[in-house]
């Protein structure tokens, strides 16, 4: 039986918050470490945040 969006958004909370999960069920489990290893992932690469600012505008573009 796939997880419930209530029970996805608990897990998620649990997981960003670095809490433990509490529940012994495989598909609870597998979602919980897929969010902890995207999470680990993200502050390995570089800060990817806004809009990047690129001063060298193509004359094209101005016009």
């Amino acid at each position: 039986m796939p997880l419930s969006s209530y029970r996805m958004h608990r897990i998620y909370l649990a997981a960003t918050m670095n809490y433990g999960l509490g529940s012994d069920d495989s598909e609870e489990l597998a979602y919980y470490n897929k969010i902890r290893k995207e999470l680990n992932d993200m502050k390995k690469d570089p800060i990817k945040r806004g809009i990047t600012l690129n001063w060298n505008i193509p004359e094209e573009i101005e016009k």
